[in-house]
């Protein structure tokens, strides 16, 4: 008698081969046969018509916060997730001075738009050293595995004080007490180690993360630190991904090779395509992914669709933000009352009557960039045409465009939600996003999960690879549903180290993996919600058409809803 059965389902075990009808039998959180005629279960899944795929990896998430209090892991856990790493872009909670938690709470908030009241409720601190944050997230059990990384922000304002938050030069002190820093986080577990080198990224006091202008030196040296533990990943955000060859980290291409090819490392770093340099991309690509020495290698992440900022009157930026009116009303009235106000006649014309307040090139797009913003429905879609724009059904009804945004915004009782790409959809189309994701120098991930909480949704990218790259899409080339499936299950987990364990649906590996309904597959409409500690704000989207999500072999989410298992553990190391 097994623990568990799922029957008759279309097997799509994470390698690319064809799916096949199977059953798959599940003894001690591991399966233990795929195949026909498997005896019967003390628990069977009927998976007949559904899709059964291993537990998606999701690589680039930022859950340093959350997970310290959060055992269900939301929003991932709500798209098939069953392993997730954070400690991305050079920022976490470890180490960590106690006098210095509050100016990590703020790096947080400023890079990744997570509330710091939140963080600031939300974490215990039983922590000061990266083991001793690794201790600390074993002792919760979770919806999902989760895997951490050493960030350099963390490391540089440990070692250096305010000159390490300040970006100054290291000393050959502070470069062996940071490489010990991370050798020893390697060693108890960290898959490896994360920096961030774009100017985008800043603190909530304006400053650039800790690192951002590390030289060479330093970063080998760090990631020497990493080889001499047993090896890992060493995740960068750097501009030359985000924007093209030229800039201030135009030669940052020339030391991840360096790294790859002389400590055997593998190097990724986030690649999108800008709207400034469209074609660039491809150039980075081709030169990132060429042949190295030895068995190091550099490799793009990219993401599934466009990272996309969600405009809103309860989201972080939206045109009429920074209107004198709107910023009068906005400090004064609870979201309900706001909206009740806005949509006044009155008010509307008073507040379109306005200049904006925003400046800046970036600020410029937010407010006037109507051709590039898209009213987003219930059912979404994250690959509009042109035609769709607010700009472009504004000319269509002979209207004017502010009139257009600011009448989707306080529509739905004022939950209205325009979509705006910040990246990667420079042509109006996905196809440049097909080719990367095929691409041989590049792998699946952005999803971002647990970031950017009162902006941007993207974490539930993993859904809608499915249905929309596999099902939905129209008007450009589809995947096949072997294809998707394997770029989020045995892909991720093979450049994180994990294929050991997990990734694939095989005799003896963990039974990680979900029964999918794939003709209801999909994603409703992102809405915010208040349930981050003290109440703060967080973008959420709920998926459908999971019929089960299995961790450990065990059900931890069953048609929408949790089960209350919580058999995810902490991952330490690589497989």
């Amino acid at each position: 008698m097994h623990d568990i059965v799922i029957r008759s389902g279309n097997v799509v075990d994470g390698t690319g081969t064809k799916a096949r009808k199977a059953d798959i039998a599940i003894d001690n959180g591991c399966i233990s046969d795929v195949g026909t005629n498997i005896g019967p279960g003390r628990r069977e899944i009927d998976a007949t018509g559904c899709l059964v795929t291993p537990g998606f990896v999701d690589v680039h998430t930022h859950y340093d916060g959350q997970a310290t209090w959060d055992p269900e892991m939301s929003p991932s856990s709500f798209h098939g997730v069953t392993t997730t790493v954070f400690g991305n872009c050079g920022v976490g909670f470890a180490p960590a001075r106690p006098d210095s938690h509050d100016w990590l709470i703020q790096l947080m908030e400023g890079v990744e738009d997570i509330p710091g009241a939140a963080l600031a409720e939300g974490i215990d601190w039983n922590w000061e050293t990266f083991p001793e944050y690794l201790e600390s997230l074993e002792k919760m059990p979770r919806v999902m595995d989760i895997a951490t990384q050493v960030p350099h922000g963390s490391v540089r304002a440990y070692v250096m004080g305010e000159r390490g938050a300040r970006n100054e030069e290291p000393t050959a002190d502070d470069l062996t007490a940071m490489a010990q820093i991370v050798q020893e986080g390697i060693e108890a577990g960290a898959l490896g180690f994360t920096s961030s080198r774009t100017m985008l990224h800043r603190a909530l006091d304006g400053e650039p993360v800790p690192g951002t202008f590390a030289g060479a030196e330093e970063i080998i040296a760090l990631g020497e630190a990493v080889a001499k533990a047993g090896g890992g990943v060493i995740e960068v955000a750097s501009d030359i991904g985000l924007g093209g060859l030229e800039g201030n980290f135009g030669t940052d291409i020339e030391w991840m090779r360096e790294l790859a090819s002389n400590y055997g490392l593998t190097v990724t770093y986030a690649l999108t395509q800008a709207d400034r340099e469209p074609q660039q991309w491809r150039d980075l690509l081709e030169l990132s992914s060429a042949p190295l020495e030895g068995t190091g290698r550099v490799i793009a992440q990219v993401a599934g669709r466009p990272a996309g900022l969600l405009f809103g009157l309860e989201t972080s930026l939206h045109p009429f933000k920074m209107h004198p009116t709107y910023v009068q009303l906005a400090e004064s009235l609870s979201p309900t009352d706001l909206a009740a106000e806005l949509s006044k006649d009155s008010v509307k014309q008073q507040i379109l009557s306005e200049t904006t307040g925003y400046t800046g090139r970036f600020n410029h797009d937010v407010a006037h960039g109507f051709h590039k913003m898209y009213p987003l429905s219930e059912e979404p879609n994250y690959e509009p045409a042109p035609d769709d724009s607010v700009a472009a059904r504004a000319q269509r009804e002979g209207r004017d465009s502010y009139e257009y945004a600011y009448d989707v915004l306080v529509s739905k009782g004022g939950k209205g939600l325009i979509f705006f790409p910040l990246s990667d959809f420079a042509e109006h189309t996905l196809n440049p996003t097909y080719e990367r994701l095929n691409h041989h120098g590049a792998f699946w991930s952005l999803s971002d999960g647990g970031a950017h909480c009162r902006l941007i949704c993207d974490a539930s990218t993993p859904t809608y690879m499915l249905s929309h790259w596999t099902r939905d899409r129209t008007n450009g080339p589809k995947m096949k549903v072997e294809e998707a499936v394997k770029l989020m299950t045995h892909d991720t987990a093979e450049v994180y180290g994990l294929l050991g364990d997990r990734g694939t649906l095989e005799i003896g590996k963990r039974a990680d993996l979900n029964v999918l309904d794939y003709d209801e597959l999909g994603i409703s409409a992102p809405e915010m919600v208040y349930d981050l500690p003290t109440g703060a704000p967080r973008l959420m989207q709920e998926s459908h058409g999971y019929k089960a999500t299995v961790v450990a072999g065990e059900i931890v989410r069953e048609n929408g809803e949790f089960t209350g298992a919580r058999p995810g553990r902490l991952v330490r190391g690589r497989r």
